[in-house]
Formats: structure tokens, C-alpha cells, sequence
């Protein structure tokens, strides 16, 4: 007579366990995140794959997206369970390899080699066109193409972006905002420091490229000195140091941003190769 009741309170157990779970990976789905496929910056980083170099990947309240595919996304994806068959779009800031080596193999797994044509890419004009880095073959396996441009607005699903500033690199580089119904963050790509850059940008967050440790050589990058003035000029809750050249990587990066936080007041991460950074810490800051 207690087997009925027995097992009627441990099918009721496992419903609980069951919704529990659900609810739990509903979350997780819908949390914003961003991972860091790669930290690696300029030719020599790269090239020795001293760091990783793989880009960005975006998880955006359920909306994926790829962020400047370099050398070895495909690998950093794979090695860390991503599916690219789930983005709904690629991102290339610009056209160097650092930042688009990958961009056709990602489209080739995003849309499954042609045979489920899906996703959008966004590109700089010359990206496309002046000297292209997309074959002409992976094109018509995208629901479609984008061409950024400087003040534009865009939009990926539940995510808005906008390219506010075209920057000072030798080809056509636009940083992003990137808004979600929870946050909003920039991310300053290459380029020179230029008086009116920061102004253009805004967010509880700030992924900055820093490849040099100090200014003053004649490439089109930004130094330790460049970053913390933009951080402490736009305030964010959190500013994430990556895209490190030589110079940064043998100066312990995370001893930088270690003392950037103590001069400025503000934390200051330095990425790491796999690092994955959930915004909800914004709400603790």
C-alpha cells in the first residue's frame, strides 16, 4: 500500500530536479557573456602563438556572435565547446590577419559548409571589396552581408551595435558599442590615440586592445599610457586590458592592469586566453 505514494513522491522529485535544471540552463542561455578566444596582438604575438589569437565570442542574452575571427579561431572555438553553427553573425572590425585569418573557415562551420545557409557577416568596405579577406564562394552561404561604416547602427537579434568613429589604423578599423537589454559595452580596436577617440565610446565596460607597453613608435596602436587615459576619462565600471604585442606580454599584463586599477580607481582586467567575463558582475561593481 506505501509503493503508490513512494513512487508518486519521487516522480514529483525528479519534475522539481528536472525544472531546476531547465531553469537553471534558461539562464545560463539568456546571461550576457563574453569569451576570449585569443589575447594575442600584432605579428610577432601571433605568429609565435606565444598567446592565442582567436578573437572574441559573444553570448548576448541567446545571440551569438563572432568578434574579429584571427589565427586559430576555429581551434579556440572547438577546444572550448563553442558551435558555430549557433552564430548568428561575424563581426571584422578590420581587415588585418590578427583580426580576419579565420573569418572563412568560421563561415564554412557557422553555416555547416553552405548546406544550411545562415548568419550575417559585418565587414569594412575594403574588407570586402579593396582587397577582399571573404571568398567570393562562402558569400551566398550568408542570409547576408554588411558593410560598416563610420556613426552607423546595427542590429543582431535582440543586440544593437553601433560603429561610432572611424580610427587611425592603416586600413578601415571602426571599434563598437554593443547594447543588450542589460548592457551596454565598447570595444576600442586598433588604432593611434587621437584626441576625440574616447568621446566616441560609452558602457559599464571597456575591452580595450593594448599592444604597446609605452608610446611613441610610429605604428598605429595603443599604449599602457593611451589606455588608462581613455579609462579614466570614461569611467566604466570594469575595463579589460587584451591584444597584447611583445612589449605588454613580457611586462606581466596583469600586473599592469594590477596597478592601472591602484592609479585610477577603477578595476582593470588583463584577459586572458580562454577567459570568459559574465557582464552580471557589472550589477557587483
Amino acid at each position: 500500500m506505501f509503493v503508490k505514494p513512494l513512487l508518486s513522491e519521487g516522480v514529483r522529485v525528479i519534475k522539481r530536479i528536472v525544472k531546476t535544471e531547465a531553469i537553471v540552463y534558461s539562464y545560463m542561455a539568456m546571461s550576457d557573456t563574453i569569451t576570449f578566444l585569443g589575447t594575442a596582438g600584432a605579428r610577432f604575438v601571433v605568429t609565435s602563438q606565444l598567446l592565442a589569437s582567436g578573437g572574441l565570442w559573444l553570448n548576448l542574452g541567446g545571440t551569438e556572435i563572432l568578434l574579429d575571427p584571427g589565427p586559430g579561431c576555429i581551434v579556440q572555438s572547438t577546444k572550448r565547446k563553442f558551435k558555430a553553427d549557433k552564430l548568428s553573425a561575424i563581426i571584422l572590425s578590420h581587415r588585418h590577419l590578427d583580426h580576419s585569418a579565420d573569418v572563412n573557415i568560421m563561415i564554412e562551420a557557422m553555416t555547416q559548409g553552405g548546406f544550411k545557409p545562415r548568419g550575417r557577416l559585418f565587414a569594412p568596405a575594403d574588407a570586402l571589396e579593396t582587397e577582399p579577406v571573404i571568398f567570393s564562394y562562402l558569400r551566398g552561404f550568408l542570409d547576408g552581408i554588411e558593410v560598416l561604416e563610420e556613426g552607423k547602427s546595427y542590429s543582431v537579434g535582440n543586440v544593437s551595435f553601433e560603429t561610432p568613429i572611424r580610427h587611425i589604423h592603416p586600413v578601415e578599423t571602426y571599434g563598437i558599442i554593443f547594447r543588450t537589454a542589460e548592457h551596454t559595452f565598447s570595444y576600442i580596436t586598433d588604432s593611434h590615440y587621437f584626441d576625440g577617440l574616447w568621446q566616441k565610446y560609452s558602457g559599464e565596460l571597456l575591452i580595450i586592445n593594448v599592444v604597446f607597453l609605452e608610446p611613441g613608435r610610429p605604428i598605429d596602436h595603443l599604449s599602457v599610457p593611451d589606455a588608462e587615459r581613455i579609462i579614466k576619462e570614461l569611467k566604466p565600471k570594469v575595463a579589460i586590458l587584451t591584444h597584447f604585442g611583445m612589449t605588454m606580454w613580457r611586462a606581466k599584463p596583469w600586473e599592469i592592469a594590477q596597478r592601472m586599477s591602484e592609479n585610477i580607481g577603477i578595476r582593470v582586467i588583463a584577459a586572458r586566453d580562454g577567459m570568459k567575463f559574465d557582464l552580471s558582475q557589472l550589477e557587483e561593481t
